[in-house]
């Protein structure tokens, strides 16, 4: 059985502009943790900075039910804010709150710790788990998700959202 070869080599000018832009992606990448350059600002940061008023918030709890459904608790009031139906159209509350549960348990945090749903006066509706200080900007999902998050709030939180528009 003879020996196979080949004789195929990359380009000199391919792998000089690949070594480039890993070179170009360290050196930003440095510059940003070294703070030579600025770390991104965070819409947290945007709202602290324009003095934007939180208009409506609620802590909420998602728990698990053995029929498969979600049971939304609102903390403060010791009710129930909604219940999600397996079949229900609840898919985005569903992924949302099963990533940021992936994320507490990821870290081995307590899975009961509560969400605090905040709707500011620039009507941007933000979803921050507690137990982690992560937050999520739902508008950036459309108006139809947003509603779907936004509709466990307090009537008057929807009827403020409606005037400001």
């Amino acid at each position: 059985m003879s020996g196979h070869q080949h004789n195929e080599s990359l380009p000199k000018p391919a792998l000089i502009g690949a070594g480039f832009c890993i070179a170009v992606t360290l050196a930003i990448t440095g510059s940003v943790a070294l703070g030579i350059l600025p770390k991104p600002v965070t819409m947290k940061q945007e709202r602290a900075a324009a003095k934007v008023e939180m208009m409506s918030q609620i802590d909420l709890q998602f728990l698990d039910q053995a029929d498969g459904s979600v049971l939304i608790r609102d903390v403060s009031k010791g009710a129930v804010a909604s219940t999600l139906t397996p079949g229900s159209n609840s898919g985005f509350i569903r992924g949302v709150m099963r990533g940021m549960a992936r994320d507490r348990h990821l870290r081995g945090l307590e899975s009961d710790a509560p969400f605090r749903l905040t709707l500011w006066a620039n009507q941007n509706l933000a979803l921050e788990d507690l137990a982690t200080g992560r937050t999520i900007e739902l508008n950036g999902f459309g108006e139809t998700n947003r509603a779907a998050f936004l509709s466990l709030m307090a009537p008057q939180a929807k009827a403020a959202t409606v005037a400001a528009r």
